[in-house]
């Protein structure tokens, strides 16, 4: 994941704006594998193969770029066990858990409405 730029000249943050920086989180949270493990970490610490178990069908590379891009965004908190096998586990931070609230509003609207979405495309 790059650095995110600084917010172009004095803007404020502006999703629309093609250089802020927001669209970046943005498109971070709402990624399909951002926002199952903003998900799936929400309320609880999970260590990585239990992540990985939880959202099913994701790679291990692709797990672990998300985990490190929601860490460096601030959304995910990593602590690293001096043990051996070496022990991971993820939870949220407050920001994140903040991300998380949203995120699964979102979801549990899609699954609320999931019957009328799946009628009107089964009428095209």
């Amino acid at each position: 994941m790059k650095d995110l730029p600084p917010p172009p000249g004095d803007l404020a943050p502006n999703v629309l704006h093609p250089l802020c920086p927001s669209r970046q989180v943005l498109q971070m949270l709402t990624s399909r594998w951002g926002a199952l493990i903003l998900v799936a970490l929400a309320g609880r610490t999970l260590r990585f193969s239990q992540l990985r178990r939880e959202l099913g069908d994701v790679s291990e590379r692709m797990l672990a770029q998300t985990l490190q891009g929601l860490e460096a965004h601030g959304m995910v908190r990593r602590v690293a066990h001096d043990v051996v096998p070496p022990h991971v586990e993820y939870s949220l931070t407050l920001i994140g858990d903040e991300a998380a609230g949203l995120v699964r509003g979102l979801a549990g609207w899609v699954e609320r409405r999931l019957p009328d979405i799946l009628s009107v495309a089964s009428q095209r």
